[in-house]
């Protein structure tokens, strides 16, 4: 995780995603699983957060585009979006 982080910058691994032979997707599907069912130990949970896991990415996803929306918002003085508008580099 470490290794793909330092490559792309983030620990959004896709689910299909293999790094020498093994599925980091899965692996990290599995992290947050135990996360959420309150079944991962608190010594890996701190090491994750360290590496910067996002527990919850449709949340930071929300976050995100609800700050890319605020942002066109202020400069264009509304929020109807136009369907094919870019915002930093979001669709």
């Amino acid at each position: 995780l470490k290794i793909y982080k330092e490559r792309v910058g983030h620990c959004n691994v896709p689910f299909d995603y293999t790094e020498d032979g093994r599925n980091l997707g899965t692996w990290l599907k599995t992290q947050r699983a135990q996360k959420k069912k309150g079944d991962i130990d608190s010594l890996r949970e701190k090491q994750l957060e360290d590496v910067g896991i996002v527990w919850n990415i449709l949340s930071e996803q929300w976050e995100k585009n609800f700050l890319l929306l605020s942002n066109f918002q202020q400069r264009e003085g509304h929020s109807n979006v136009p369907k094919n508008h870019i915002e930093n580099g979001m669709k």
